[in-house]
């Protein structure tokens, strides 16, 4: 059953009123979950309510004890290695959010690569202007080093170089990206919509044919089978931002940090509910339809659409790994003290607190991945 959504809410009115515009009275999922995330008057990830940490919804990693962002500068000078032994340096994150994971990146590098901080240009894509004047803010003291773009800004001004490699990193974007989500029924593929019902006064789900022949191609290109009464989510967005990103490389490295897995992983009929779900007030909830445009909404991440999207535009050289793997040959391990203090909010105890957590908290080591996607030059 789908609870009530606020008429309040003008993001509801605005849902509604195009709703009424279409033919079959319902939008599909995918748009209604665009509007909710991303409605540039009313959207959750444009609004200014805080969203990650202890006043938000949800934590990402880079909140957890300030060293994860640190960790993937470590991991970022190994693998561009020469590249970036000389000349200018250039690193991208999309959906840098508020600028954790930037100001922990940056830290480091000024602390233990000062050769490359000294030539870097650190750009955030970020598409809520919220999040990119907090960003600017935080990076204060790398200031000279940092801009924002938004995301169409960046694609369109990135000119492919022959010169030292990029380094484009994301972490928790693709998996806030808005999903398809279709049902087997009958033998049938559906693809669900959203209507209204004026009686009730809420959203209610439809299930129409899937038509989509994007859909409908993704659904061959990854050889998914559901089950009778099975619901997955398909991510083209995820695709798609992949494909275009690697375009606009000329040479470098793509870092994609998420949760998902692999195909046969997600579609597995033990999944018959799929894995999208809502977070509000750190608490997870599986009805997209009562809090609209005041929660976060996600889904995990196909990582074999990834790769196989990235191959098809040259980024022939990949390993996937999970979370924990990637943060040990970081060098994780490493940041463990051994101390003496017997305060457990002393500087050590937290860093070691952190250490554990990001290994060991609830499977989320494991549950997150970590792709490297290469453009080699010829």
């Amino acid at each position: 059953m789908i609870n009530s959504a606020k008429q309040t809410n003008p993001l509801v009115s605005y849902i509604k009123d195009r709703i009424a515009e279409r033919p079959e009275a319902a939008v599909t999922f995918r748009e209604y979950m665009e509007w909710c995330l991303y409605h540039a008057s009313y959207g959750y990830y444009t609004s200014d309510k805080p969203k990650v940490g202890k006043s938000g919804d949800f934590y990402t990693s880079s909140a957890v004890g300030g060293i994860f962002g640190g960790l993937v500068a470590r991991a970022l000078s190994k693998l561009m290695g020469d590249e970036w032994k000389e000349g200018p340096v250039r690193i991208v994150e999309w959906g840098a959010g508020t600028g954790q994971l930037a100001l922990q990146l940056l830290d480091e590098l000024q602390a233990r690569f000062p050769g490359i901080y000294e030539r870097l240009t650190y750009v955030a894509v970020e598409r809520s202007r919220y999040h990119a004047e907090r960003l600017l803010s935080l990076l204060e003291p790398h200031r000279g080093h940092v801009q924002t773009m938004e995301p169409d800004q960046w694609l369109a001004e990135q000119v492919q170089t022959d010169g030292p490699g990029i380094a484009v990193i994301s972490n928790e974007l693709l998996d806030a990206f808005a999903v398809h989500r279709i049902r087997r029924r009958n033998g049938e593929l559906y693809e669900l919509h959203v209507g209204w019902d004026d009686e009730k006064d809420c959203f209610k789900e439809k299930e129409l044919p899937c038509n989509n022949e994007d859909v409908l191609h993704y659904i061959t290109e990854e050889r998914i089978r559901l089950a009778e009464g099975q619901t997955a989510e398909v991510n083209l967005d995820a695709s798609r931002w992949l494909e275009r990103t690697a375009a606009a490389v000329g040479n470098g490295v793509l870092i994609t940090i998420d949760y998902g897995d692999a195909a046969e992983e997600l579609y597995s009929p033990h999944r018959m509910n799929g894995t999208f779900v809502c977070y509000r007030n750190h608490l997870a909830l599986d009805d997209p339809y009562r809090f609209a445009g005041e929660q976060d909404m996600t889904a995990h991440v196909n990582f074999s659409a990834l790769i196989r999207s990235g191959k098809q535009a040259g980024l022939a050289d990949w390993k996937l790994m999970t979370q924990k793997q990637f943060l040990l040959e970081a060098g994780i391990l490493e940041l463990l003290m051994e101390h003496a203090s017997t305060d457990p909010f002393g500087p050590e105890a937290r860093r070691n607190r952190a250490v554990r957590q990001l290994l060991l908290s609830d499977q989320m080591s494991e549950l997150f991945k970590v792709l490297i996607q290469r453009k080699a030059v010829d």
